[in-house]
């Protein structure tokens, strides 16, 4: 790749360092670092690198936690064959729940506003989940120009759980105590919706073919190109599974250049469902990629898919998505020998449930009860829009902040992230 006459190139070791500080009211204070390695070797690779280690430990003081190991290279296998693998253990107390189907599920704030007189407990719209992920995926070159297999492997082991009430209460104040009460996670237990054999969690072995084609000209942050994905993903009844099915998913990805090197006008669209078998709940927000770095792989909703969305709003058998970006890089410059570059992007976000899940066998409900939580029907689009800021190290490591705010309030108001890269 040619050279901006702005930047420098890079050779041997180059890392970012990002520390990791955040607060919620329930979970406490976040605290920990991200740190990301590079090795670009003798620099003819630059912006590209032999390999990459990005490295994830990050603690919140009522007992959540980040651990994640991710590497990256496609120059230490022979053929050219890329490897990707990741080792994650991560722990929520409080995992966004609202429900199947996106506005199927009817969305109640007051619930979980304890100012409000109908208030039942801020982890209402919550559960618990302990997530080890161990993945390994080899991409190699096809004849066709661009053109790349996939064949990965995983291993995963979600403990799911209600909220441990007395844990969060610990060391509280009485008049933050949270309340002892069915959260909505029991209540779709206790009506059937949510089975037996899948509301502790469970073991998921899978498999993962298919075929990719990138043209990108720099992965973290592409000028022009396109990345496209067709994933097949396999899950048999082995190893502890109890679960069988096989889920599609079909992205694209696209880089158009507006001023070169300067304004992109980035979008992507993306559709994931199952087409043989029945997916457990706690697996169908994991959003199914050819490049698993992202920590946290639920959605639809926050940070990955829709921002400005309530944190899994959309989860269904079958979703779409689309993004649309545009990126402009407005500062660049060399700082101690580092590429050093500042931009602002403008974003919409939209998505909805195709494939809805079975929610029918509702037991028990009063007619009150089903109206007020449910509307069967109600699904459509969700749509938010919004804006961020990237710093750029060295075209690889991008630390990005990101505000969106939700069109419907159905979807809840607004949300701010920080973290690395962009969306795609």
């Amino acid at each position: 790749t040619r050279q901006n006459k702005k930047s420098i190139s890079k050779n041997g070791f180059s890392f970012g360092l990002l520390p990791v500080v955040a607060y919620n009211s329930d979970i406490g204070f976040q605290y920990g670092l991200v740190v990301n390695l590079f090795n670009f070797g003798d620099g003819s690779l630059y912006p590209d690198y032999k390999y990459s280690v990005y490295t994830e430990v990050s603690r919140t003081t009522r007992g959540g936690g980040i651990n994640q190991v991710f590497f990256d290279s496609k120059h230490m296998l022979p053929h050219e064959i890329r490897i990707t693998a990741d080792v994650s253990y991560l722990t929520e107390l409080a995992l966004d729940f609202y429900g199947f189907n996106g506005y199927d599920a009817v969305y109640h704030p007051q619930l979980e506003d304890d100012e409000d007189p109908n208030y039942r407990s801020r982890m209402y719209y919550r559960y618990a989940r302990d997530f080890l992920r161990v993945t390994a995926d080899l991409q190699g070159k096809l004849p066709v120009k661009n053109l790349h297999w996939l064949a990965g492997i995983g291993y995963f082991n979600l403990i799911v759980s209600s909220v441990d009430i007395e844990k969060l209460n610990k060391g509280r104040d009485v008049q933050d105590i949270l309340p002892d009460t069915a959260l909505l996670y029991d209540q779709y237990i206790d009506w059937g919706i949510i089975d037996e054999n899948e509301k502790e969690g469970g073991i998921i072995p899978s498999a993962k073919l298919g075929l990719v084609y990138d043209t990108r000209d720099n992965e973290p942050s592409p000028n022009k190109g396109v990345w496209s994905e067709a994933l097949l993903f396999y899950v048999p009844e082995i190893a502890g599974s109890k679960y069988s099915y096989v889920k599609l998913a079909i992205t694209h990805r696209q880089y158009l250049p507006v001023i070169k090197k300067k304004l992109i006008l980035a979008y992507r669209m993306g559709y994931q469902g199952t087409i043989a078998g029945d997916a457990p709940f706690f697996m169908q927000n994991y959003i199914i990629s050819s490049f698993a770095k992202v920590t946290t792989t639920d959605g639809l909703g926050g940070a990955k898919t829709l921002r400005g969305l309530l944190r899994n709003r959309i989860v269904a058998d079958g979703i779409s998505y689309g993004n649309i970006e545009l990126r402009w890089k407005f500062f660049e410059t060399i700082l101690w020998k580092q590429n050093l570059y500042l931009a602002l992007n403008a974003f919409t976000d939209a998505g909805m449930a195709l494939q809805k899940i079975d929610t029918d066998k509702r037991l028990g409900l009063e007619p009150w009860e089903q109206e007020f939580y449910f509307d069967p029907g109600a699904e459509t689009l969700h749509v938010s829009a919004g804006g961020g800021l990237r710093i750029g190290l060295n075209d690889n490591f991008i630390v990005a902040f990101d505000y969106g705010k939700a069109f419907d309030e159905r979807d809840g108001n607004d949300g701010f992230y920080a973290g690395i890269g962009y969306l795609f």
